[in-house]
């Protein structure tokens, strides 16, 4: 029983310190990747050194480190922590406080279900990378990130400010719209690979098609699926071209009257829902932690009718590389989407959720379903 629970918590430790790295290591990227796009140098003065002689080589290394602005993220950090927890008077002092707890504590917890890895045998004893085995883990992080919108209305609607209020309103109507295209696009997926669990999702995706050559991973073969759940996911996350909850040049934002880490909780969560939705763009599209041609016997490569054999362990360290290479892709391709497009006008953002999404998705179940009916 202890031995449980000390496996669990090991794999619930990789889990979260992973997410947050990724979360963390975003305010550096973000920073870097708007400098390049406009062609700025970007952070790179915030470092510091230690006052002994012997240190003269860290100091080098720090100023190195100070140079690439890797230190600005640490220097927020600081900055948030020492600022002043303002709360307005008209506002409630109990929602208020509770509202960015409950957008980043139901970020995290959604990754609970979300396999990183393949199962590892060690001693005799399997260990599945994956924190919580639900077999519905896919309804579960589903449920967990629309729960995560109760934190963004709360924040507005209990901070007495009419502008907050209303960055609390977008935010509902925003992401009542596009959850509801991101879900109804999935259902196409469920379709085809007949599941709701996560890692029987990605284990079906270690297959090919098309005579072996390419993998059954869901962008072949559900390739509107997964531009549906792209574009939603992004808007989930209030993001450029999305961020209207946020609206910082007009000043309406949802968290308008927050401060200090409190509003370092908001920004956490954007962060972290952006590791989510890449995390499940790679689970349910790109095959999760799956490589190509590669099975736990080894490597099955089309032109070759032998086994590559490929040891146990290396297989799973494979396996988690893939899948961090996968979510640093996807992150990386939302920091640029979000340095090149303009945000949208709100009846721009409504018209693609309710009347392009939406109704393409439901175009997306009924192509699925007559592909599988045809083909079974």
């Amino acid at each position: 029983m202890l031995l449980e629970i000390a496996i669990k918590f090991c794999v619930s430790a990789l889990v979260l310190g992973g997410v947050l790295n990724f979360a963390g290591a975003q305010t550096w990227l973000e920073r870097k990747q708007s400098a390049l796009m406009q062609d700025r140098i970007g952070a790179n003065r915030a470092y510091f050194t230690l006052p002994w002689a012997w240190a003269a080589p860290i100091n080098w290394l720090l100023r190195k480190l100070g140079g690439l602005g890797l230190f600005h993220a640490l220097a927020d950090v600081i900055k948030l922590l020492t600022k002043e927890d303002f709360i307005p008077e008209k506002g409630d002092r109990f929602l208020h406080t509770l509202a960015p707890w409950v957008s980043v504590f139901f970020a995290l917890i959604a990754f609970a279900a979300i396999p990183i890895g393949p199962t590892v045998t060690l001693w005799g004893r399997q260990i599945p990378l994956q924190v919580a085995n639900i077999n519905a883990g896919l309804l579960f992080v589903l449920a967990l990130a629309s729960i995560g919108v109760y934190g963004v209305i709360l924040a507005g609607m209990t901070s007495g400010n009419n502008l907050s209020t209303l960055g609390g309103l977008r935010a509902a109507s925003q992401m009542l719209a596009y959850e509801i295209a991101l879900g109804v696009s999935l259902i196409g997926v469920i379709i085809w690979y007949g599941t709701l669990d996560l890692q029987q999702i990605v284990a079906k995706q270690g297959g090919t098609f098309l005579g072996g050559w390419l993998p059954a991973w869901g962008i072949f073969v559900q390739p509107i699926a997964c531009i549906i759940f792209m574009t939603a996911g992004l808007a989930e996350t209030k993001r450029v071209p999305f961020d209207l909850p946020e609206g910082e040049p007009e000043i309406i934002g949802y968290f308008t009257e927050y401060s200090g880490m409190k509003f370092g909780l908001f920004f956490l969560t954007d962060f972290v829902e952006i590791v989510l939705i890449s995390a499940l763009t790679s689970t349910l599209f790109f095959g999760g932690w799956q490589i190509p041609y590669l099975l736990a016997d080894g490597w099955h490569l089309p032109w070759s009718t032998s086994v590559t054999p490929v040891s146990h362990l290396a297989y799973v360290g494979l396996g988690l590389l893939s899948f961090t290479l996968k979510i640093s892709f996807f992150i990386f391709l939302f920091m640029q989407i979000r340095w090149t497009l303009p945000r949208f006008r709100y009846d721009q953002l409504m018209h693609l959720g309710w009347k392009v999404l939406f109704p393409l998705s439901l175009v997306n179940i009924v192509l699925t379903g007559l592909f599988v009916v045809m083909k079974g």
